[in-house]
């Protein structure tokens, strides 16, 4: 190789140019064997492979979206049903306390038993509602055994929401009992203020 290296002269001589000519058709050549054994997006059965995932993504994916909406539409039922049941079992809180102590008065009446004095406890707040309190009562009776399961059972029956939180009986000397009876119920009151 001379010296002095003078492109010129190397371009002049033909035999250079044409062996640098197939020198790059045979790298040209190389790298376009190495992208038709391994294309860039992968192998034909590497793409059908992926796809049948992406399919299976897809079928479980459609398959979540309908469980969604058959709980969505599940949700909104039991929302439509959960007020139904509150406007049905609640009541207004300014009339509560009078009408569940008259509905059991009546009861205990209607049963044989003898109302005595009653009260109530301060409404508490229902956890997770700012518009449902309970409300206990506490109430008196006197009357016989067979008379106090007849109440019993009628409050049961009673269209309203009650729930007897303890009963005690004690028997007194005339034989009747002397029967103190709490009941839980729940009233509903105005957002933001009293009803």
């Amino acid at each position: 190789m001379p010296r002095n290296f003078d492109l010129r002269t190397l371009v002049k001589d033909r035999r250079m140019v044409v062996r640098a000519g197939l020198g790059l058709l045979l790298a040209a050549n190389l790298v376009m064997a190495g992208f038709l054994f391994h294309p860039l997006g992968g192998s034909v059965e590497d793409l059908t492979e992926e796809m049948r995932s992406k399919q299976r993504e897809l079928a479980l994916a459609l398959l979540n979206v309908e469980r969604t909406r058959s709980l969505e539409v599940k949700v909104q039922q039991a929302k439509v049903e959960g007020d139904k049941f509150l406007d049905e079992c609640t009541m207004d809180r300014r009339s509560a306390f009078s009408t569940i102590l008259g509905d059991a008065d009546k009861m205990a009446v209607e049963s044989g038993m003898k109302p005595k004095d009653s009260s109530y406890a301060p409404l508490e707040p229902v956890e997770g509602s700012n518009t449902i309190f309970q409300l206990t009562i506490a109430a008196n009776y006197e009357g016989s055994y067979a008379s106090l399961t007849k109440f019993v059972n009628l409050l049961d029956k009673s269209p309203r929401f009650l729930i007897i939180e303890s009963l005690q009986a004690a028997p007194q000397t005339n034989g009747q009992l002397s029967v103190t009876l709490k009941l839980d119920t729940f009233i509903r009151e105005a957002p933001g203020g009293k009803s």
